[in-house]
């Protein structure tokens, strides 16, 4: 008997040891990003100022390109718009594939700063709100610190006290009780968004998602603490040597089986629309948001995500 319990001690040991450690299933980066996603020229769900392009016009504008290790996707920076015409041209890519238990980790140079800029790394279900949606990556006209957010159907909130090292925004995720502002996560750290995460030279940003619980972790450029997993985007990883997310979001409350479905990837820069326009001026930007964005291209030369890598591991 006593052996047969530590045999089964030793395989519990072993099984949660190995629970935490998930095999690359795919790595994205340069022209291999136009392979795995899809240009989405589709009218801005945020009513943002902008002018989603298809990949062709995408291409022969430079909004995407890449060189190397560099992918980037940015908004049009040379153009004057007319008022009554469609706004600032920019990008959304969506994944080819669609996941539910898996680890991303992106390793990001430079994400789009300025005032109206609306940038987002985030995962979402076909049908919204009711498969759910994990926002990674997302902020508003330069203000720190990134802001890691679930956004749901009705039935799901997190404990208000949780092991996390961020702040949290809110723990009701469900968009129509919140206006959608979902149950967001404040990150620690001032360099984790807008012209410090540039400053720094960017960093690392990882989700886990699993039918219990989804973290999110980040970790700047020159952070000390950064594994080597994440930081040579390994074969394999090992979430369990990560330390605390700055991020919890358990599922004691939320039945993330019933309100998580499969996520497609999104990579998307908007511009005003319903959070940077609305809080335009409260965040010290100048006049109106749309005439703004119309008549300042120049104003945009920063807005673009310069992209290392994508690892997604399962």
């Amino acid at each position: 008997m006593f052996a047969s319990r530590t045999f089964l001690s030793l395989a519990c040991f072993v099984a949660s040891a190995l629970g935490a450690t998930y095999q690359q299933t795919d790595s994205h980066q340069g022209s291999g990003f136009l392979k795995a996603f899809t240009h989405q020229a589709i009218a801005d769900p945020t009513h943002g100022r902008v002018n989603y392009v298809d990949q062709a016009t995408a291409l022969a504008q430079n909004l995407t390109f890449s060189s190397g290790d560099h992918f980037i996707i940015r908004a049009d920076h040379t153009t004057v718009l007319s008022a009554s015409g469609p706004g600032r041209n920019s990008v959304r890519l969506q994944s080819n594939k669609q996941y539910t238990t898996h680890v991303a980790v992106w390793n990001i140079r430079h994400m789009p700063q300025g005032c109206a800029t609306w940038p987002a790394v985030w995962e979402v279900g076909a049908n919204w709100p009711n498969q759910g949606e994990v926002d990674i990556v997302e902020g508003v006209n330069d203000q720190t610190p990134n802001q890691s957010t679930l956004h749901t159907n009705s039935g799901c909130s997190m404990p208000a006290s949780r092991s996390q090292t961020g702040t949290s925004a809110g723990n009701n995720c469900d968009v129509a009780a919140t206006n959608n502002a979902g149950c967001g996560v404040k990150a620690p750290t001032s360099n984790s968004y807008g012209p410090a995460f540039n400053s720094a030279g960017g960093g690392w940003y990882a989700m886990e998602r699993t039918s219990s619980f989804i973290k999110v972790w980040f970790w700047s450029r020159n952070d000390a603490s950064v594994p080597s997993d994440v930081k040579n985007g390994a074969t394999s990883v090992n979430t369990d040597n990560w330390g605390t997310p700055y991020a919890y979001f358990p599922s004691q409350s939320c039945d993330f089986n019933s309100h998580f479905g499969p996520h497609n990837i999104i990579i998307n820069l908007t511009l005003c629309g319903d959070w940077a326009g609305a809080v335009f001026n409260a965040d010290g930007c100048p006049g109106d948001c749309a005439t703004y964005v119309n008549q300042n291209p120049s104003a945009f030369t920063n807005a673009y995500f310069d992209i290392q890598w994508l690892k997604i591991y399962g």
